[in-house]
């Protein structure tokens, strides 16, 4: 497929010992969990932030662990996301920062109930760093109408094939996915990829390593 768009697909989170033996190998500690990943996918997104910033030292090692081409995905803490806490948006920002060019879209979780709000959503972009790319995962019908502040700002609600924005952020979150499926993903991302605009895609996590080769096929299918 021609086009210059990327598809990152992956996986929500790497440090599952279940995944041994059949995608991280049988001797494999969890020091080596991420570069063993990145050797087979190009990028994953980071969930445990949501419940903790993680300190700077440990993005430093997250990103020696990787190669220059591979993107983390990182969720904002729960501490801003749900209880509106954005005077701690300048530290998380600070932090992931560290990542430079490996750093992929921040993704902001609201609670499931939490209705529009355009004064927090522009609090929350004015806040972020220059250039941030943000996916908002508000599942609120209400929030259906923000579209187009999120495109001024060059951000993207999660699950949303259209837009103007230089990316899409995916979360698949129903196993299985059989090739038919996942070819009926693929036919959906071709027309935004050959566009030039990149796709963030990322299976559920279970507890066999199904998410990793659902990953792996759909980049297959893409080619």
């Amino acid at each position: 497929m021609a086009g210059s768009g990327r598809l990152f697909a992956g996986t929500s989170g790497f440090s599952y010992p279940s995944w041994k033996p059949d995608f991280y190998p049988a001797s494999a500690k969890p020091a080596d969990f991420l570069r063993v990943y990145a050797d087979r996918l190009p990028a994953v997104e980071l969930n445990n932030s949501f419940y903790r910033l993680p300190s700077q030292q440990l993005f430093e090692r997250w990103a020696a662990a990787t190669p220059l081409g591979f993107r983390f995905a990182v969720k904002l803490p729960r501490s801003i996301s749900l209880f509106g806490r954005l005077d701690q948006v300048g530290t998380f920002c600070e932090r992931a920062g560290t990542l430079g060019g490996r750093l992929g879209p921040v993704i902001a979780r609201l609670a499931d109930g939490r209705p529009r709000d355009d004064g927090f959503l522009r609090l929350l972009l004015d806040s972020l760093a220059p250039g941030a790319q943000l996916a908002l995962d508000a599942r609120d019908p209400s929030w259906a109408g923000a579209d187009r502040m999120l495109e001024g700002a060059g951000a993207v609600r999660v699950n949303r094939l259209e837009g103007d924005a230089s990316f899409r952020y995916l979360r698949l979150r129903d196993p299985p996915y059989d090739d038919g499926a996942l070819d009926r993903v693929a036919v959906e991302l071709e027309p935004i990829l050959a566009g030039g605009i990149d796709v963030f895609c990322f299976f559920k996590h279970e507890d066999e390593p199904t998410a990793p080769r659902y990953a792996a096929r759909l980049l297959e299918l893409v080619g």
